[in-house]
C-alpha cells in the first residue's frame, strides 16, 4: 500500500502518508489513489485542483462552501511548512465547534483529508508554501463562507500571533453568527 491513514482527534479528519522511493535522484511517491482512498471509506470525486502560494505568517481561513456546493479536500504542502486547521462545523456533532490542526511539511509526505461539514485554515511557518488542495466541487462565490480565525469560543492555538490576512479574511463572522447548513 502507498498510503497510511490516521484518523485524529476528530476521527473524520485522516492524516494520509504518502511512501516515497527515494534514491540519488531524489524521490517519487503518490499522493493520491482513488482505490486506496476508498478502501478507507474515502469517496471523494475530485474535481478542481487548487494551488497557493503564501509567505511566512499568512493566514488563510477558516473557509468552507455550504450545501450543495460544499468541497471535500485532499491538502498537501508542495513546498514550505504550515500549520493545517480544520474545525466541526455539522450542527449537533459532538465535535462541533471543536478544531483538529496539524503541522505539514514538504519533507514529510503527508496531507489532510477533510470532508464536508467542515471549516479549514491554515497559516505558513517557513519563509514561503506551496499548498496544493484538490476538492470534490467546483469554486462557487454564492456558497462561499468563512469564520474568524480568531473565534474565542473555538480557541484555535495558533502557532502566530499577528497573522497575514486577506481584506475578506479579516471580516469573517463568528462560528455562532454563520448560517452553517450541515448537519451531523
Amino acid at each position: 500500500m502507498s498510503f497510511t491513514f490516521k484518523r485524529l482527534g476528530i476521527p473524520d479528519i485522516i492524516l494520509v502518508e504518502s511512501k516515497s522511493f527515494k534514491d540519488d535522484r531524489g524521490f517519487f511517491l503518490e499522493t493520491f489513489k482513488e482505490s486506496q482512498f476508498l478502501s478507507m471509506g474515502i469517496d471523494a470525486k475530485f474535481v478542481q485542483d487548487n494551488l497557493s502560494y503564501s509567505i511566512r505568517g499568512v493566514l488563510r481561513g477558516l473557509h468552507y462552501q455550504k450545501l450543495p456546493k460544499s468541497q471535500k479536500k485532499l491538502v498537501t504542502v508542495i513546498k514550505g511548512k504550515i500549520f493545517d486547521v480544520v474545525v466541526d462545523i455539522r450542527k449537533n456533532s459532538p465535535t462541533y465547534g471543536k478544531w483538529v490542526g496539524e503541522i505539514i511539511s514538504d519533507n514529510e509526505h503527508k496531507s489532510l483529508y477533510i470532508p464536508d461539514g467542515f471549516a479549514h485554515g491554515f497559516c505558513v511557518l517557513s519563509d514561503e508554501a506551496l499548498v496544493s488542495y484538490k476538492v470534490s466541487n467546483e469554486y462557487s462565490s454564492e456558497h462561499e463562507q468563512g469564520i474568524i480565525w480568531n473565534d474565542p469560543e473555538i480557541n484555535i492555538s495558533w502557532p502566530i500571533a499577528h497573522p497575514i490576512l486577506s481584506a475578506k479574511d479579516n471580516e469573517l463572522k463568528l462560528l455562532k453568527n454563520t448560517n452553517t447548513n450541515f448537519i451531523y
